[in-house]
């Protein structure tokens, strides 16, 4: 604080008054020297890290404590008990194929089917029924009755279950392999076509629907689907 003195009347005399001197704010750059000179100055942030995804290089994919996470294959669904269906498994969907517990795979490419593939089912004692055939597309389509009649005999042999059917999506070839079973199963053609495009969706075709509606049951309405979870009594 300064006292201020005023000037006043004839004797010389003025009027005496405090004045309020604000002090200066402190030096930034002398602030910013003691800052760095300062041993308890807070540490700079560490570099940022991105999360986890699971893109790395080792074959299995983990949760945070370390379990493998199961991985289904394209379009997997279960069918009826002991049998499943999608497209065409890879090995990161082997683990989960294993805690299935298959005996058997039912495929309907005529593609070979992989090595990795092959020694992943020996090593599970799975065995492999293998129906070629092949994709074809409207409006030239000839799907093979008997191989549909024949890889039916194994979907409806419970000592074969669990099993797995595949093509290559899970959509046509096998949509007509269960939709003939469902038929056997005696489904109503509205629902078993609703199930079809479940599955094909947009790729859904006429000619599989009605190769399913017109399949010849005869020779399998004797066999027992004691498994089936709409069995006949």
């Amino acid at each position: 604080m300064v006292i201020e003195s005023l000037g006043g009347g004839a004797g010389g005399e003025g009027e005496v008054r405090p004045v309020m001197i604000e002090p200066s704010p402190p030096s930034i750059i002398s602030s910013s020297c003691s800052a760095v000179g300062n041993s308890h100055a807070p540490a700079p942030p560490p570099p940022w890290t991105p999360p986890f995804t699971g893109d790395d290089d080792s074959d299995e994919v983990n949760d945070g404590e370390g379990l493998e996470l199961l991985i289904p294959p394209l379009n997997f669904a279960m069918v009826d008990n002991g049998i499943f269906r999608s497209g065409f498994p890879d090995d990161a969907n082997f683990g989960f194929l294993k805690s299935l517990g298959l005996r058997s795979v039912i495929y309907l490419c005529p593609e070979p089917y992989p090595e990795v593939s092959k020694k992943f089912l020996k090593d599970n004692k799975i065995e492999l029924f293998t129906f070629e055939i092949d994709g074809c597309k409207e409006p030239f389509v000839n799907i093979p009755e008997e191989k549909i009649r024949d890889a039916l005999r194994v979907v409806l042999d419970v000592t074969k279950h669990p099993v797995l059917i595949h093509c290559k999506r899970g959509k046509h070839r096998t949509g007509c392999l269960v939709g003939c079973l469902r038929r056997l199963q005696r489904w109503c053609l509205s629902s078993i076509f609703d199930e079809y495009q479940r599955f094909a969706a947009a790729k859904a075709r006429v000619s599989d629907q009605r190769f399913i509606e017109l399949f010849d049951l005869s020779s399998l309405r004797q066999s027992s689907i004691s498994f089936s979870c709409s069995r006949r009594h």
